[in-house]
């Protein structure tokens, strides 16, 4: 299995942008899917974004598309979610989640690894 730590959350207004990072521990890295989930309090865990092994594919939530964008870098052991034009609905606890495949899933139960999670707070 993968070990994952998030990093780079905050307090932001709206309108504006953090970039999480998920650094990696673990020597598969580098050949499986990574994802993007968060949890606001009261909601169901939501599917945020999600990159195939090498960082060729990636696809989004319908309620990210288009604002934020996920990024992964094998040499470092790192992947990257870049949240752009936040709104307070983004208000949750992100996760990154590994696979254990090279393919894209938005399929929580095909995550095998989880990280601590990191909080994000938009302000209106």
């Amino acid at each position: 299995q993968v070990q994952l730590v998030e990093s780079g959350g905050g307090l932001v207004q709206a309108g504006g942008s953090l970039r999480l990072s998920c650094a990696a521990s673990g020597r598969t890295f580098s050949t499986v899917a990574m994802g993007w989930f968060r949890q606001a309090p009261e909601k169901e865990r939501e599917f945020v974004a999600a990159i195939n092994w090498n960082g060729g594919s990636t696809y989004y939530g319908d309620s990210v598309k288009g604002r934020f964008t996920t990024s992964r870098d094998n040499a470092k052991n790192t992947v990257y979610l870049q949240m752009n034009s936040l709104k307070p609905e983004d208000t949750a606890v992100y996760y990154c989640a590994a696979t254990e495949t090279t393919w894209i899933t938005k399929n929580p139960a095909l995550f095998a690894s989880w990280g601590q999670g990191t909080q994000v707070t938009v302000s209106s």
